[in-house]
């Protein structure tokens, strides 16, 4: 009898294993049917003479004790020095136009594109978008093979992905995985939604093509995050719908134009939930509101909670610039807003994003000064040079325990506004401070080298 029990419990195990085995996908026929339209770039960069050597002009066949006399670290006029790097792309169009990131191709004088029969082909920068980390390549080719476009939206997480590349130079490479995750923002990348994925992907794979099972590009890989240089399990791709506006407008006009609103965010905790009265944390919260900008046209206000955009939802505060910057400048929005903890909606006219901007603040001595019991916290009155900066407000100058320092308060902080109260003076603090109710979380306004930002506030009996 035990004998027949362990020959059942084997056979069980057999029949599992092989029908787990017939529900893994099988990769073959995708990878022969894509693989062709995988590029493998490379580029050159030539040394530039250094000021040393415009100066003193030394020639070729200088003697090599002068060599050594003026440093062999310094490389002389006529030597050609060079150095390449390793990239990925795709064709995107049987004419010859490529998709790969800009970091693979930035500051190169030539690039030297290689295709699946092994041809060489001299390639041109049509237009690189640093923001999206984006770039369009054009090579004199005709019939050439290409991929085919998938939707990136309707992807979804846990559906299983293709990476083909080349890393560390080893050519049409092919990793798979799942996504991990959508909508990602990485740091200093506002405008970029990205794919996380567990696709093996190391250097040399970027700007090399994600395909779904159907063999579909949906995304562009782009980043990895790791402690060792190598793949850690956390890979991000660009979208391939982000990627294709950008590509439309880097060959019709050479740059990328994104939509703007104007207005500083950041993301609603538990506790500001609680203190703006929602019943969840979801939305952008409305630090500051850029001057001259859409978003002030448009009446929106600082303490604004944006949690809807043309009926897109916002649930993170990251969601909001990645919604924005694809609409075009001029276009007409729809905002969803929380004020006061009533809702209502607020029509904008998008503007065009602009190259850069920072508000500095200067933190001057100030006029009058007194310490609110309260808080724990000695304030000042702004001089005329921080009014001109900021507006209205008064200053931290000391921070006592008490609930300023739970709340995160610190010296120099400027405080604007408490629990939808504008504060105009040391007096008018006082005045709000002292009516504000207990035990709950209450928002408060604050200023600190020069970026604006809600902190909750909470007083206790």
């Amino acid at each position: 009898m035990a004998v027949i029990l362990r020959l059942f419990v084997v056979c069980l195990v057999v029949l599992t294993a092989g029908r787990a085995w017939a529900e893994l996908p099988d990769f073959r026929e995708l990878v022969k049917e894509t693989s062709p339209a995988v590029v493998n770039i490379s580029t050159v960069q030539h040394a530039r003479s250094t000021a040393f050597q415009q100066r003193y002009g030394l020639p070729d066949d200088v003697p090599e004790i002068f060599r050594h006399f003026f440093g062999q670290q310094i490389p002389l006029p006529g030597g050609k020095q060079e150095s390449a790097s390793l990239g990925s792309g795709f064709i995107v169009s049987r004419d010859g136009y490529i998709l790969t990131n800009n970091h693979v191709v930035k500051d190169a004088d030539e690039i030297i594109v290689r295709l699946s029969d092994r041809r060489e082909l001299d390639a041109v920068l049509i237009g690189a978008d640093e923001s999206s980390d984006l770039a369009v390549l054009k090579v004199e080719a005709k019939n050439l093979p290409t991929v085919e476009l998938g939707n990136s939206d309707k992807l979804e997480v846990g559906e299983w992905v293709v990476a083909i590349g080349s890393p560390f130079g080893f050519d049409y490479s092919v990793t798979a995985g799942i996504v991990s995750a959508k909508g990602r923002s990485l740091p200093n990348e506002n405008y970029v939604p990205f794919i996380q994925t567990d696709v093996a992907i190391n250097p040399g794979n970027s700007g090399g093509p994600l395909f779904n099972l159907d063999g579909k590009v949906v995304g562009i890989n782009s980043q990895i995050y790791t402690r060792s240089g190598g793949f850690m399990g956390v890979s991000f791709a660009i979208p391939i719908n982000v990627a294709m506006d950008v590509v439309e407008q880097l060959k019709a006009n050479g740059k990328v134009s994104r939509g703007w609103l104007g207005v500083v965010i950041q993301e609603v905790s538990k506790d500001l939930a609680e203190s703006f009265g929602l019943d969840k944390a979801a939305g952008a919260l409305v630090a500051q509101v850029v001057p001259n900008s859409p978003a002030a046209s448009a009446g929106i206000e600082n303490g604004d909670i944006i949690t809807r955009i043309n009926g897109r939802d916002i649930y993170l505060s990251s969601d909001l610039p990645h919604q924005v910057g694809r609409l075009a400048a001029g276009e007409n929005a729809t905002l969803d807003v929380v004020r006061n903890g009533k809702r209502k909606k607020v029509m904008v006219t998008i503007g065009v994003l602009p190259d850069s901007g920072a508000m500095e603040l200067a933190q001057n001595p100030a006029t009058a000064e007194r310490l609110s019991n309260s808080l724990g916290v000695l304030v000042t009155d702004l001089s005329d040079r921080q009014r001109k900066d900021v507006g209205d407000g008064v200053m931290v100058k000391e921070v006592r325990r008490g609930p300023a320092s739970m709340a995160g308060l610190i010296n120099g902080d400027i405080i604007t506004m408490i629990y939808g109260e504008q504060i105009h003076s040391v007096a008018e603090f006082d005045k709000v401070v002292n009516n504000l109710p207990k035990n709950r979380s209450v928002p408060m306004r604050i200023v600190r080298r020069g970026t604006a930002m809600f902190i909750p506030l909470r007083i206790t009996d």
